[in-house]
């Protein structure tokens, strides 16, 4: 962990900030330690965008929306770690309190699982083949189709 003293940001490796998400004790030690509200706004800090190079490898970082939906926009590079402006690690710890980080996976996982029914039915829709008038069939179809078709052949002969 480092800190700027003089912007109060905080840079976490990857593992600890890995630990302060997953651990309650970690992440009241960081509300504990958080800096008081400001009594007055930030100077055009705020407002400004500007991609800051890693601590450690010195590559532009990402900026990225914590859990895609807490609205803390972090800088992060993924080997190596993430750097927290002033309070954004405080407001993810209340983020991730406030159960916004099983929402978030929760959403993820329902928006997955539509993808995967899309995906099986545009399988199923691609995976019939057409009949001699040109209509797509399924493959169940076809099979009892050819299944009908041997019990005719059985009863007739």
């Amino acid at each position: 962990m480092r800190e700027c003293f003089k912007c109060e940001g905080l840079w976490l490796d990857v593992s600890s900030f890995e630990k302060i998400c997953a651990d309650r004790e970690q992440q009241s030690a960081v509300l504990g330690a958080a800096s008081p509200a400001p009594t007055h706004p930030a100077k055009d800090v705020v407002n400004k965008v500007s991609y800051v190079p890693c601590p450690e490898c010195a590559q532009l970082m990402n900026r990225v929306n914590f859990a895609k939906c807490s609205g803390v926009i972090v800088d992060v590079c993924r080997g190596h770690g993430t750097w927290f402006d002033r309070d954004e690690l405080s407001l993810i710890v209340e983020f991730i309190r406030g159960g916004g980080l099983e929402a978030a996976r929760d959403k993820e996982k329902a928006h997955l699982e539509e993808a995967r029914r899309q995906l099986e039915a545009e399988r199923l829709k691609t995976s019939g083949s057409l009949n001699m008038w040109g209509v797509q069939q399924s493959e169940d179809r076809l099979g009892g189709i050819a299944s009908a078709r041997g019990l005719l052949k059985i009863l007739l002969d």
